[in-house]
Order: C-alpha cells, then structure tokens, then sequence
C-alpha cells in the first residue's frame, strides 16, 4: 500500500457554513480517512501551513500526493509547485480531485491551460468506466452514478491522456473525461473529476474506492525506457508552462 498525503487548500470549509457541515474537518481529512480505512498510510496538508504542509522530507516520504483545491490556487507558493512538480518527475505519484484541474501544479505538469466549461447544479452523473481492465476501476461497478454534481463539460484543455478510464455524462447533455492517466517522467498522475465540495461525493464508497485504487495505481513508477538517462534530463525554460 501507498504512503499518501492529501492536500486541500482547506478555505471553504472553514468560510461557508454548508461546507462545513458536509466536511466538518475538511475535505482532506475525509479522502485521507477513507484511504486509511482500505490500507494506504495517510497524512494530510494545507495550504495554511508553513510551506503549505509540503516540506521537502513531507514529499521525500510521499508516495502518492493528492491535490483539492478550487479558490485559492495562486496563493500556492512557486517554490512548493516547483518542489512538488519535480518531485513527480522522480517518481512521486500526483492525483488532482475535481476543481484542481486548474493547480498550478497540475497546469505545470500538463504544460496547456487546463480549462473546461460549467455549470454550478445539482444534476445527476453517470461515471463510465471506458477502460474496465485498468487497475483503477478494479471492483467498480458500471456506471458510477453520482446522484447530484456540478457539470464540466468539453472541451478539456488538457493534454490527449495516456489512459482514459472514465467518461462522464450529465442530464444536461455535457460529457467530459473525468479520468485521465498521464506519465511525467517516473511519476503517474490521475485526474479525477467528481468532488464539488457542497456534494457529498467523498463520503460514498465506491467513490471512496476509486481514490483507494488510484493511490495504490499512482504509487507504482511509470514505465521508463532502459536507455534512458534520467540522471541528465534537460527541463524545459520556465515560459514553457502555463500557469
């Protein structure tokens, strides 16, 4: 199983009340308690700590960084972007949850923009899994309905994924892809898009379970060529992201 640590910037829980009562000590402890409970190690982090929790031993020891954020993401410090984006190169994995599309980490690692379309509603969703033998959606069943959640839909400035494990559908008609895999360097990262945090979408199991197999698929190296030289890898200017 995973060491994992799970951050959130952990700011409308503590400003709007209905938050609150859905995730009463955060969002963050609710992921990390529920992946402690299937086996994973778990720490968790926010923004309102020194270094915004991620020091540089918190990550040495991190195998699997989970990432909520939705209002405050340019208050994340360069230097903690920097720190956590090379360490997904060395092999850390990195799973971005709903609204952290647009981190600054995330937007880092996949080098465009990162923007969609939505709505702010309570419509159903049907999650389909369109990869049904990936590790992440080992036990799942087909659909996934989540019964209320906001809508994203497409286009989705993101990279063509490595992997596609799910597809979302809405009532409204939208589809987007909620779950894609991507290889930065030794590093695996995951992007998972039910989690609007006035829903209690981190609170149903099988949700829970994705997050579960997620971290434990996030943990593992990605696939690196024998000859390549990680060692001597050139990094592209700083203009080359978009952030």
């Amino acid at each position: 199983m995973a060491s994992v640590t799970v951050w959130n910037e952990f700011v409308h829980e503590r400003e709007h009340d209905a938050v609150e009562e859905m995730y009463p000590h955060g969002i963050h402890e609710t992921i990390a308690d529920a992946l402690a409970e299937r086996g994973h190690e778990t720490r968790t982090a926010t923004l309102q700590e020194d270094e915004h929790g991620l020091t540089s031993d918190v990550l040495d020891e991190t195998d699997v960084l989970f990432w909520w954020g939705h209002t405050a993401h340019d208050e994340v410090d360069d230097a903690v972007v920097e720190r956590v984006c090379d360490r997904v190169h060395e092999g850390m994995g990195f799973v971005a949850l709903h609204s952290g599309h647009f981190s600054r980490p995330f937007k880092r690692l996949m080098g465009t923009p990162c923007s969609l379309t939505w709505r702010e509603n309570e419509e159903r969703e049907r999650l389909w899994a369109i990869h049904p033998e990936h590790p992440i959606v080992d036990g799942i069943e087909n659909p996934v309905v989540v019964p209320e959640a906001e809508t994203y839909g497409e286009p989705f400035a993101v990279p063509e994924p490595d992997e596609l494990v799910f597809t979302s559908w809405f009532e409204g008609g939208e589809v987007f892809r909620s779950g894609c895999c991507y290889r930065r360097g030794l590093g695996r990262v995951f992007y998972f898009r039910p989690g609007h945090e006035t829903h209690p979408i981190y609170h149903d199991e099988t949700i829970q379970q994705i997050l579960a197999n997620a971290a434990e698929w996030a943990s593992e190296n990605a696939d690196t060529p024998a000859d390549l030289d990680t060692e001597n890898v050139t990094e592209p200017p700083e203009s080359a992201y978009r952030d």
